[in-house]
């Protein structure tokens, strides 16, 4: 005869159980590259690493090319592969959209997901104009009243480090902001040969720099202080205004090009001034021109009372200073974002074991699901993708009209 059953044993059996008979929650994804992969990572671990309420199932992907999309489909994880995202959304056991193209589609595929009563997560920025973001956050609106949720994917608000200083301003730890700096620095394009993707043509990209780490910035920003940009003072510079067309196809940030130029139709880099609802004031910098650095982003905040400041390349690390303590032995200190009381962190590893970027991506999809079985607000919102987008298209007006001080419309 075996050993009687132990209550831990017992304990565990039950949970496997109630595990078990939780609800599917069917993703379908469109795209497959960069972000594709990524969002494969997070869709592929949240379950295994989190007590979730839902069983996300990784049920199918989209692409144009059926080989490669196949091919994908079975290195990402997929249980199927689709070449019509209309198709995709259409199917029964999809029931999340999420949206990982270029953002010339992005308000297209949303849209239509909601009417169909799926959920949707799209990629940043939400779109690649304002008018397309404002319909689909109206889209977002009217299906939030059905149930359905929708969410832009700002993973940098993901990083434990950050949600931790985003939790110490609303503590007021830092008292009353005054000033925000971040930069967001890479060097991918300093080399004139670099073909012409479709992330240097307006019609596809919408923006160069300014949408592809601006819009990082700007949510990073804006979330952190907990408080909009309300106007913006700006500069934009294209440095190399024609490449190498595309001789094939690209993936990440790798391409190549062939003899034949086409025009570069985006920014190569954004500088801009803002100052927040509160009058706190913050400096911008995006860049692909940062000759060395290669996904450089650091942001600062300085209160009346404290001072925070956070670096990607340290992700697992958040600078703090106290403003209250004595001269004499004040100073910044490094919290050391690691303890299972820090956010994220309690299903992760002991202290001192730090993660990567690829667990902002498993940190979304747990936040995603928890929005949908709960029936909450999801967090960053359509709404909150169209507030940044409306900071990047004043932006581009300042930087027009010789950056003069704009507004930023509501």
């Amino acid at each position: 005869m075996g050993q009687p059953q132990q209550p831990d044993e017992e304990q565990a059996g039950a949970q496997a159980g109630a595990r078990a008979g939780r609800r599917p929650l069917g993703v379908g994804m469109v795209g497959y590259a960069f972000m594709g992969a990524a969002h494969s990572q997070g869709w592929r671990t949240a379950d295994r690493v989190f007590d979730l309420p839902l069983r996300p199932v990784l049920a199918a992907v989209c692409g144009r090319d059926a080989a490669a999309v196949r091919t994908a489909a079975d290195r990402l994880g997929w249980a199927a592969a689709e070449t019509d995202w209309r198709a995709l959304i259409a199917r029964d056991d999809v029931d999340l959209v999420d949206v990982c193209t270029p953002g010339d589609s992005h308000a297209e595929i949303a849209i239509a997901a909601l009417a169909a009563g799926k959920h949707v997560l799209c990629e940043k920025p939400l779109a690649n104009t304002v008018e397309e973001a404002e319909a689909m956050t109206a889209a977002a609106e009217a299906a939030a009243e059905r149930g359905q949720v929708a969410m832009v994917g700002f993973n940098y608000r993901r990083v434990p480090a950050t949600a931790l200083a985003r939790k110490m301003v609303a503590e007021g730890r830092i008292g009353a902001l005054r000033h925000v700096r971040v930069t967001y620095l890479q060097d991918w394009l300093v080399d004139r040969e670099f073909p012409l993707t479709w992330r240097l043509r307006r019609e596809s990209a919408g923006s160069g720099a300014l949408g592809d780490l601006g819009a990082h910035i700007v949510d990073l920003a804006q979330y952190l202080a907990g408080e909009p940009v309300i106007g913006v003072s700006a500069l934009t510079e294209t440095f190399v205004r024609e490449r190498p067309l595309l001789s094939g196809s690209s993936s990440g940030l790798s391409a190549a090009g062939g003899g034949e130029l086409g025009p570069v139709t985006v920014d190569d880099a954004a500088l801009f001034t803002g100052r927040f609802a509160s009058g706190a004031l913050a400096s911008f910098e995006a860049t692909r021109f940062a000759t060395g650095r290669k996904n450089s982003l650091r942001i600062e905040l300085n209160g009346e009372s404290g001072s925070l400041a956070f670096d990607l390349e340290r992700l697992n690390e958040l600078s703090y200073h106290d403003g209250t303590e004595p001269a004499t032995h004040a100073g910044f200190r490094r919290i050391l974002v690691t303890e299972p009381d820090h956010p994220y962190l309690e299903a992760w590893w002991p202290p001192g074991h730090g993660l990567g970027y690829e667990h902002t991506f498993v940190h979304q999809a747990r936040d995603l699901v928890h929005t949908i079985a709960q029936g909450g607000r999801p967090l960053p919102s359509f709404a909150d993708g169209l507030q940044v987008q409306r900071v990047l298209a004043a932006v581009e007006e300042s930087a027009e009209k010789n950056s003069v001080f704009t507004p930023i419309a509501s």
